[in-house]
């Protein structure tokens, strides 16, 4: 069974796609599968199990990025389309099933509206999946046996930002 599954330019909405990725290869064993992911996303999925290909997005005028990732994926069968970016691709190829987002709706959590696509409650929360390789190397560069805190403050927009005292109040609740 070959899945395309299609997600965020942006690393934040990617990592959170990956639960419903997850949820997807659980449900299917044995899924081959293909992502088309932003090229600064794309490392977060090199470890997928099943993994046969990443298509790195780089986003153009006039949506002409989605014009080559139809290209590059028009060839292929594909027995499940995914398309978190609710673009015209996953209509314009053959599929078996096609699971396109809709408009994104005010008040609602992304991970909770990318659980009701298959309508999972609670929906499937963020994973990471680590090559033998990366857990090595993250075990060379952390502590051995204790919790490690990732802060991120930075966003792309405005209404993603938070302020940094918030981020400091948090660490200091967290550890």
């Amino acid at each position: 069974m070959r899945l395309l599954f299609i997600t965020a330019t942006r690393i934040g909405d990617a990592v959170l796609s990956t639960g419903l990725l997850d949820h997807l290869l659980a449900r299917h064993p044995g899924l081959r599968v293909t992502v088309a992911v932003g090229r600064l996303s794309a490392p977060l999925f090199q470890a997928v199990p099943g993994l046969e290909r990443i298509i790195a997005i780089d986003k153009q005028s006039y949506s002409r990025h989605w014009l080559k990732l139809w290209g590059q994926a028009v060839f292929s069968r594909w027995d499940i389309v995914v398309d978190l970016r609710g673009s015209a691709t996953a209509y314009l190829l053959w599929t078996g099933r096609r699971i396109v987002i809709g408009k994104r709706r005010r008040g609602r959590h992304r991970v909770e509206e990318l659980g009701d696509l298959l309508g999972l409650s609670p929906p499937p929360g963020p994973t990471v999946w680590l090559s033998p390789e990366a857990e090595a190397r993250a075990a060379s560069l952390l502590p051995a046996g204790g919790p490690v805190l990732a802060v991120a403050p930075a966003a792309n927009w405005m209404g993603k930002q938070w302020p940094g005292e918030r981020f400091a109040e948090l660490a200091a609740r967290l550890t």
